[in-house]
């Protein structure tokens, strides 16, 4: 009998296929490595932010997948109602800047943000995504593609005295 449970374990492992990198069903909109965070017009009481750094985005017809990340940065303005909320995340995206730590926010059911490439200059903010808040991604397993994706990007290198 064990013999028997012990062949039918080993069978098992190796007909039941592991799930792979991309397998996770996933409701961030973006997942991303922060360089620096400005706050306009002032760090006391901001109406937008610039969000400077790489990003991975959430495909928009495919909810377990992400395009490839882009550098540059995102531009919003507080969503009406979600003031607070929005200004709580902002701080905390600040705290998180040049860390290198992934992070993820906004959600898929809103539309992705734009990245805009660093020569353009910051006008027209989107309405910032507040949803579930920021996730911390040091939990999540390092082989999940959009992590690999931002992590493998070369790094800039911070200007002395920064």
């Amino acid at each position: 009998m064990k013999r028997l449970i012990l062949f039918a374990a080993l069978l098992a492992t190796f007909l039941i296929p592991a799930p792979s990198a991309g397998a996770f069903s996933d409701w961030i909109g973006t997942y991303a490595i922060i360089d620096k965070v400005i706050l306009e017009p002032n760090a006391t009481s901001p109406e937008r932010i610039q969000i400077w750094g790489d990003f991975a985005m959430a495909k928009a017809n495919d909810r377990n997948y992400y395009d490839a990340p882009q550098r540059g940065y995102l531009y919003f303005k507080l969503m009406p109602g979600k003031e607070d909320g929005s200004r709580k995340e902002w701080a905390d995206l600040k705290a998180v800047a040049g860390t290198g730590e992934v992070i993820g926010f906004g959600a898929r059911n809103i539309p992705p943000a734009k990245v805009r490439d660093a020569s353009v200059k910051a006008a027209d903010p989107e309405t910032y995504p507040f949803a579930h808040g920021l996730v911390r991604m040091s939990a999540r397993s390092s082989t999940y593609e959009p992590f690999r994706a931002l992590r493998a990007l070369e790094r800039p290198k911070a200007p002395k005295g920064q």
